[in-house]
């Protein structure tokens, strides 16, 4: 190996932020990227802009194992609304109805999650980066266009209900990779007649890694690129987090 390839590997890991709401993934990546002159930055499963939580960033040599990283289950907090719906499935999004979901019970919301756990047949949304024919669904949904969209498979290992105050319900869910929570929380709405969308969304795990690891965004943009190398996980750690 050359000295340039030696400092490389040396500089190669993973960190882990709290992303903030209203930041994009590809802002927490082009940021770390601009402020400690990384040649290659890239992050381990995309987080909606306005979700906040774990997202596990990686540097250097260790971008060859995002897929790898991408690939293992995530654990969510969220809160879920009944009775509107939004064309993006999610509060950002265009209400397209309303229902009154007053009269739907404990018990009821209950009932409706319980048939959301196991190996499932997923319909993704209009609003995500699926291609289809080459063309990213979003920007077909951006025109008012709604083509087919397959069903895909994925896996809730559990799907847990915390507080329920209708017309909001708190969950915690542990899912496949490709699982799109907002569907998840239109599906329940489905099922009980009256729609729903996703309120909140944080993610809490993502294989191995947790959000209790990770730091925040203020906290990087305090940082020296000698301080982020030394709260990254070198690349030589990672074998554990990728059983």
């Amino acid at each position: 190996m050359t000295p340039e390839e030696i400092r490389e590997l040396k500089e190669s890991g993973v960190l882990l932020v709290d992303k903030p709401s209203e930041w994009t993934s590809h802002d927490v990546v082009g940021c770390i990227r601009g402020r400690f002159r990384f040649r290659k930055v890239g992050h381990c499963g995309t987080l909606d802009p306005a979700a906040t939580g774990l997202l596990v960033v990686v540097l250097g040599q260790a971008t060859r194992l995002s897929d790898k990283l991408s690939g293992q289950d995530k654990v969510y907090a969220g809160t879920l609304r009944l009775g509107v719906e939004t064309d993006s499935q999610d509060r950002d999004g265009k209400v397209t109805r309303t229902v009154d979901a007053a009269h739907i019970t404990a018990a009821e919301v209950e009932q409706a999650a319980a048939r959301f756990t196991g190996e499932l047949k997923q319909i993704p949304p209009m609003v995500s980066a699926i291609k289809v024919d080459g063309r990213p669904l979003y920007k077909l949904a951006r025109k008012g266009v709604e083509i087919e969209r397959e069903p895909r498979p994925i896996t809730i290992h559990h799907l847990t209900l915390g507080r329920i105050a209708i017309p909001d319900v708190a969950f915690e869910v542990a899912c496949s990779k490709g699982t799109y929570v907002r569907t998840l929380a239109a599906d329940i709405g489905a099922v009980l007649g009256v729609g729903a969308h996703l309120l909140d969304l944080r993610r809490l795990r993502s294989g191995a890694f947790s959000v209790a690891d990770a730091v925040t965004m203020d906290v990087v943009k305090s940082w020296t690129r000698e301080d982020c190398l030394a709260h990254m996980i070198p690349i030589a750690s990672l074998v554990p987090y990728l059983k």
